[in-house]
C-alpha cells in the first residue's frame, strides 16, 4: 500500500532532503541526519497523507467533499490536496491553533470551523458540521490511506540513508497519533530492517511512550500546555498503536525548551525553519543522546509552520557550539 501511495505521489509530493551538520554531530556526540519534511508542500509531511487519501479513495467517496479535524498541519495537507482534486474541504480546527496554520488553511480554499479543545470534542463538532452534507471524513492518522502516504517518508529515508552509507540507525520521529511513526516503521520493515523507529513526544503529553511501555493505549489528561501543538493528541490510534507496538522502539520525551533549542540549531546550522512539535525528534537526538545509545541517528523534522513570535523566542536562545556534556 505504501508503494502504491508512492506511485500516486510521483511528481506531486516533494522528495525532501536528508541534511547533516558537523556542528550538530558535535552537540549530539554522534552522527545525526535530518529528514527535512518542513520543506514539503504546505510545510509539513501531512501533505503526503492528504494526497494519498484523496488520490486513493474511490471518487464517489470524495466527490461531495471531505472533512477533517486538525491543529493545522493535517488541515493544510487536506486543504491543498482537496484543491488539487477539485473537491470542497471543511476543516475543524482548535481555536488556539497557530494563526499561521489557520490562515494558511483558509487561503488554500478550505472552510475552517473553530472549536474550544478544552470544552468541546472535535469528533462531535465534526459530526455536527457534517450533518446533512455527506462529506467524507479523512482522519489525521487512523486511516490506512493516510498511514500509507506518511510511509512514503520511510521509503525516502531508506534510499537516502544508503546514499550516505547508512544501513542501520535509530529513526526518531515526532509523534502525535502515530500516523507518521507507524507509516515510516512499516516502510523500514521491508526496505531498511536494521533501522528502528523511536517516537518522540513532549514531556507531559507522552501517551505513546506510556502506551508502548504498558502495552495498552494510554491517554493524556490535558490537551494544551505545550508549545508542540502539532503533536498533541489524546492517545495513539486504534490502527497506529498495534503497528508501533510491533515495530517501534521505546518512546522519547523532550521538554518545550529542548524543542526551542533544537529549532534554533536547525536554523543556524541547517538553515531550515522547524516548528516546536516538528523539532521534537531533533531535540531528542541532540540533548538526550545518553538514553539513545551509540550509532547513527536519523531524525524527522516533521513540520515548519510556526508563528513568528514562537520562532523569535527560539532564536533568542543562546546558541550551543559544542556538546553540553
Amino acid at each position: 500500500m505504501i508503494e502504491a501511495a508512492a506511485a500516486r505521489a510521483d511528481g506531486i509530493v516533494r522528495r525532501t532532503p536528508l541534511l547533516s551538520s558537523p556542528f550538530l554531530d558535535e552537540i549530539s556526540g554522534g552522527r545525526v541526519f535530518v529528514k527535512a519534511e518542513c520543506l514539503q508542500h504546505t510545510g509539513s509531511f501531512k501533505f503526503r497523507g492528504g494526497w494519498s487519501a484523496l488520490s486513493g479513495m474511490p471518487q464517489d467517496a470524495i466527490k461531495r467533499g471531505v472533512i477533517a479535524f486538525s491543529s493545522g498541519n493535517h488541515a493544510q495537507g487536506i486543504a491543498l490536496a482537496a484543491k488539487m482534486r477539485g473537491v470542497p474541504a471543511v476543516i475543524v480546527m482548535p481555536e488556539d491553533a497557530p494563526k499561521l496554520k489557520i490562515g494558511n488553511t483558509r487561503a488554500l480554499g478550505a472552510e475552517v470551523v473553530l472549536y474550544n479543545r478544552e470544552e468541546q470534542d472535535r469528533d462531535q463538532v465534526a459530526d455536527r458540521v457534517n450533518r446533512g452534507r455527506g462529506l467524507t471524513l479523512v482522519k489525521p492518522f487512523d486511516e490506512p490511506f493516510v498511514i500509507a502516504g506518511q510511509g512514503t517518508t520511510g521509503l525516502e529515508i531508506a534510499e537516502q540513508a544508503l546514499e550516505v552509507g547508512v544501513s542501520a540507525a535509530q529513526v526518531l520521529v515526532p509523534c502525535g497519533g502515530g500516523g507518521l511513526s507507524s507509516g515510516i516503521a512499516l516502510a523500514l520493515e521491508t526496505h531498511a530492517p536494521e533501522m528502528i523507529v523511536r517516537p518522540c513526544e513532549p514531556v507531559g503529553f507522552d501517551d505513546v511512550l506510556r502506551s508502548l511501555a504498558s502495552r495498552g493505549i494510554e491517554r493524556n489528561n490535558l490537551m494544551n500546555g505545550s508549545i508542540c501543538d502539532a503533536i498533541l493528541t489524546p492517545s495513539p490510534g486504534e490502527l497506529t498503536f498495534p503497528i508501533m507496538q510491533r515495530l517501534c522502539g521505546p518512546g522519547c520525551a523532550v521538554s518545550d525548551n529542548d524543542c526551542l533549542r533544537a529549532m534554533q540549531l536547525a536554523f543556524s546550522r541547517l538553515k531550515i525553519v522547524i516548528e516546536p512539535g516538528g523539532a521534537a525528534a531533533l531535540a531528542a537526538a541532540l540533548f538526550h543522546r545518553d538514553s539513545l545509545g551509540e550509532g547513527d541517528i536519523i531524525t524527522v523534522a516533521s513540520g515548519g509552520n510556526v508563528d513568528a513570535g514562537v520562532f523569535q523566542k527560539a532564536l533568542e536562545i543562546e546558541p550551543l557550539v559544542q556538546s553540553p556534556r
